[in-house]
């Protein structure tokens, strides 16, 4: 017995429907990275403990600043590449809002009044019957329904991909973030180490004019030569040429500042203020901590995620389409009888499309979709291993201007002393005053060069903590390895 046309449809369907949901994803294996068990510490670095009076989140607030803090609220408010980024998760959460879609049917309305002639010219569908012109109206009221079976995971594919690229989206903002509050912070300890260079040479200046009143006036007395005013002059006039260039630092590093808050660099100035800002004790925690603090490591492991999930699209096209499709309502040439009986009208049907030949389009496909995944399990690993370096980078650029900048403390400290010997010796008739000229270019020198290093230590200790990943709260309290700067800890 043949089956009828209703029932052989309704095979169909089932077939279909007991072959739909393959997965054409590849699982997801994240690439097997070396990662070692503990950072490689120099003096002053030791291990230590966490402490739960550790800053949250806020890592800035450490610093004990509040000029600091207020720019980085400003900035979190106003700074227009957030603006940007917000927009684009607003944007990658709604794309994955609209692939969620294709799991449920897509229904339409239709309601069409028309009036029409038909042509008596139209092909004829009885060559017995011949055509007339014909005019009349048309009343469609009705509803269709469609639904594609996601037979071969196309769907789903579509969906785990948006929903990777919306969280790498996010991942993405968190990094900015970071970025901002780093850079914000960098250009302000530049911006203050300029600062205290500043005040170095105003005070300095401050010696050497008065140092030339002195000389000066012991030249009116003939108890100095011409040569001594001269070379006097040259160092405070080189002196004053080394302020106005710092001047014009300054006014970079505040043009900065006011771009990343989100303001005019015209109506934007911070006062020019000698600061002692501390350093901040910064816990480590064992290197693999990054791979869950860092925000650029959570964009690359997300960008592996939505790569993944393409290869499951470019899969999918290897099967056939599979679209249920279901109309119902009326039709009729007089409005009143739209709702009779006869003018009822139906469908029910099964698509099941698959393209025969694409001249290798998609195979070419999946092979492009499998080396994107590729590329970005190389750019992850490229990713950890650069976090790796800069975190290394942080602790050996700190332990280094730690020591340097006692060994600079000390040397202004003996240049200072000098100072006041070859001066004495000088007034006493002992040494000539070239000897005075080289000790305050030293003095100067060692001055500037301890406000230099406290402003790298201050920059390092930013770039330190952004290569950790900003705020260290997710470190566990219970099994993290800490380590801090020995003498920070104690003084914390």
């Amino acid at each position: 017995m043949r089956p009828s046309p209703r029932a052989l449809a309704w095979l169909i369907v089932a077939a279909v429907a007991g072959l739909a949901g393959c997965d054409t994803i590849p699982e997801q294996v994240k690439p097997t990275l070396d990662l070692p068990v503990a950072w490689t510490l120099d003096s002053p670095w030791r291990q230590a403990t966490p402490s739960d009076a550790l800053a949250k989140g806020q890592w800035w607030r450490r610093f004990d600043d509040a000029i600091l803090d207020d720019l980085q609220d400003r900035a979190s408010r106003n700074s227009p590449t957030l603006e940007q980024a917000n927009a684009r998760l607003a944007q990658a959460r709604s794309l994955q809002a609209a692939s969620e879609a294709g799991l449920f049917p897509q229904i339409g309305l239709l309601a069409r009044p028309a009036r029409q002639e038909i042509s008596a010219n139209r092909p004829l569908t009885n060559y017995k019957s011949p055509n007339f012109a014909t005019i009349q109206n048309d009343h469609i009221l009705s509803m269709n329904a469609s639904y594609e079976v996601d037979f071969a995971g196309r769907v789903q594919a579509t969906i785990e991909g948006a929903r990777a690229t919306a969280e790498q989206t996010a991942a993405d903002l968190e990094n900015l973030r970071l970025l901002l509050a780093a850079d914000l912070a960098s250009a302000y300890f530049n911006l203050r180490e300029i600062d205290t260079e500043i005040d170095v040479l105003r005070r300095a200046i401050g010696l050497q004019e008065r140092a030339l009143e002195l000389i000066t006036a012991r030249y009116d007395m003939g108890a100095a030569t011409g040569l001594d005013v001269a070379q006097q002059k040259a160092l405070l006039s080189a002196t004053r040429v080394q302020q106005e260039l710092l001047r014009r630092q300054r006014g970079q590093f505040e043009h900065v500042i006011a771009t990343l808050i989100g303001v005019p660099a015209p109506q934007f100035s911070l006062t020019p203020e000698r600061r002692d800002i501390g350093l901040p004790a910064v816990p480590l925690g064992i290197p693999s901590d990054i791979l869950e603090r860092r925000p650029d490591v959570a964009v690359a492991e997300r960008a592996m995620a939505a790569a993944n999930a393409q290869i499951g699209v470019a899969n999918a096209a290897f099967f056939p389409s599979v679209i249920l499709s279901a109309t119902g309502g009326f039709e009729a040439n007089q409005m009143s009888k739209l709702y009779d009986e006869p003018s009822l009208i139906w469908s029910f049907g099964v698509a099941i499309a698959k393209s025969v030949f694409d001249g290798g389009r998609v195979k070419a496909n999946a092979k492009a979709a499998l080396a994107g995944y590729q590329a970005t399990v190389a750019n992850y690993r490229k990713v950890v291993l650069t976090a790796m370096q800069e975190v290394e980078d942080g602790i050996t650029g700190l332990s280094a201007l730690e020591r340097a900048a006692e060994h600079a403390g000390a040397s202004a400290r003996t240049a200072a002393h000098v100072l006041d010997m070859t001066t004495a010796r000088y007034e006493g008739g002992a040494s000539s005053y070239f000897e005075v000229i080289a000790a305050q270019q030293a003095l100067l020198t060692s001055e500037r060069q301890v406000a230099q290093i406290n402003g790298q230590r201050l920059v390092t200790t930013v770039f330190l903590i952004k290569a950790l990943g900003g705020g260290w709260e997710r470190v566990p309290a219970t099994d993290a390895k800490n380590a801090v700067p020995a003498e920070k800890e104690k003084a914390s």
